[in-house]
């Protein structure tokens, strides 16, 4: 099994766009396929003056051998060619590039020809003598629909690469449970509720399984549940109509009806409110769901991956979670480690994190030195992935060589480094480190003062102070 992670392949602020993957699509090229030279002639002019690179052919065959040797982005084909007509070749055009946009040309524009034409698959329909400035505005519309598809495409398979199994699969005793139970529960339609500390690559995750999943070429829609009020929440996830509320002033659809057909994510669950709790209930009891101010109810074709890093079962025991929504949530249950319990893993993780902001920063960093992996491991990482890669993002910026030294990391690594290694520090640097741990693994101020059993308002005065 490949030694990979998923932060090997993802970092964790890596984002994927049609614009940053590699190899991208070449100027858009048009083979003119027409038995006159004079009309070949005059099309390579008028296209390569728009900066179009043009082919030409005289007959369907020698288009066709183009076409096995090169992709095009457009074909202008002639209806009255010799030996077999533009209508007899276009299918065989298709089947060698079958989305391949085709415009057919001709000075016999009959109904029945047109008609004949488009049913064979064809773009258009231009008549000789043909309005230079239209001819280019349809050239121009149905290159730009061929390029968009193209580019969705290529987008999809980099993200189905990037999220497949075989590039995610960490080495550690973990990591392999974690990624045997994805691989089964991606093809099925269940509920999955992903559970683990901040920072330790849920989403990823999530995305993993949907890029497996029969629903790889539908939308993944993430929603992070715990970021907005109530009032918004409810309008983002399930849409509303103009009127419903001040501020609504046109309709909206709501992330429900994006993802339809797809995965919904939703990040933070455990924050979700009581009252949208029992909505979203039953989206996943009836997939049914209304829109705010409307009452017809509306279908959705949704699967919903969740994640917390909340204890679910002792919110439902507080009251604060709905049992029966719990249950409905947790038919598959994935609790990712922390980093801390990954020590296997983290040379690689780090490796590509460094791979990836010293390539961002133009900086040449090609690795760590042995002085900084000893600290690294040291270190407890309480907020996981989304902390090295921060350090790492910081390291890069500050080192003044090839390797990351130890002095390159921040000063909480160094410092739990010397902790473990009982080197001499003053009470104030101890009590720093134990803070800056705390502050760090909690959601919240009131949460690491609960732990620290101090005051909230003193917590605030020291971290503005230590930090």
């Amino acid at each position: 099994m490949p030694e990979h992670t998923v932060e090997e392949t993802i970092p964790v602020s890596a984002p994927v766009s049609a614009s940053a993957i590699e190899g991208s699509l070449p100027a858009a090229s048009i083979l003119v396929v027409d038995d006159e030279a004079s009309i070949r002639e005059s099309l390579e002019v008028l296209l390569s003056l728009e900066n179009y690179s043009v082919k030409t052919a005289a007959n369907g065959e020698e288009g066709l051998r183009m076409l096995d040797q090169a992709s095009f982005d457009l074909v202008l084909l002639d209806l009255a060619l010799p030996g077999q007509s533009g209508i007899e070749l276009l299918p065989q055009f298709k089947e060698r590039q079958p989305d391949l946009p085709v415009i057919m040309i001709t000075a016999y524009g009959t109904v029945d020809n047109v008609v004949e034409a488009i049913r064979a698959g064809a773009e258009n329909f231009v008549q000789k003598p043909w309005d230079n400035e239209k001819l280019l505005a349809d050239i121009r519309s149905a290159v730009a629909r061929h390029r968009a598809e193209e580019e969705n495409l290529q987008l999809k398979r980099t993200l189905k690469q990037r999220y497949n199994f075989a590039n995610i699969v960490g080495k550690s005793e973990s990591m392999l449970r974690i990624f045997d139970l994805v691989a089964q529960v991606a093809p099925s339609r269940s509920t999955v509720l992903i559970q683990g500390e901040s920072g330790t690559g849920k989403e990823i995750i999530a995305k993993a399984i949907h890029a497996n999943s029969p629903r790889r070429d539908k939308p993944f829609v993430p929603i992070n549940t715990g970021a907005m009020p109530s009032e918004l929440l409810e309008s983002t996830l399930f849409g509303h109509v103009k009127g419903a509320f001040t501020g609504a002033y046109a309709d909206t659809l709501g992330k429900v009806a994006a993802a339809d057909g797809g995965t919904l994510f939703l990040d933070e669950i455990g924050e979700l409110p009581l009252e949208i709790q029992a909505k979203l209930l039953r989206l996943l009891q009836e997939r049914e769901y209304e829109r705010v101010g409307e009452s017809k109810p509306r279908r959705a074709n949704v699967r919903v991956i969740s994640a917390t890093n909340r204890d679910l079962a002792q919110a439902v025991a507080d009251g604060k979670f709905r049992e029966d929504l719990f249950y409905r949530l947790n038919v598959i249950s994935l609790r990712l480690p922390p980093l801390r319990d990954r020590m296997d893993d983290l040379e690689k993780i780090a490796r590509s994190h460094l791979t990836f902001l010293a390539g961002h920063a133009g900086k040449n960093v090609r690795g760590f030195s042995p002085d900084a992996l000893t600290a690294m491991r040291q270190y407890a990482w309480p907020g996981n992935l989304r902390e090295l890669h921060n350090v790492i993002e910081r390291a890069v910026i500050l080192c003044s060589s090839e390797m990351i030294e130890a002095d390159d990391l921040s000063d909480t690594i160094q410092t739990s480094s010397e902790l473990r290694l009982g080197g001499k520090l003053t009470v104030h640097e101890i009590e720093t480190e134990h803070i800056r741990r705390v502050v760090a693994s909690t959601r919240n101020l009131d949460e690491a003062a609960t732990i620290l059993g101090i005051d909230p308002a003193t917590l605030y005065r020291k971290r503005k102070k230590l930090f």
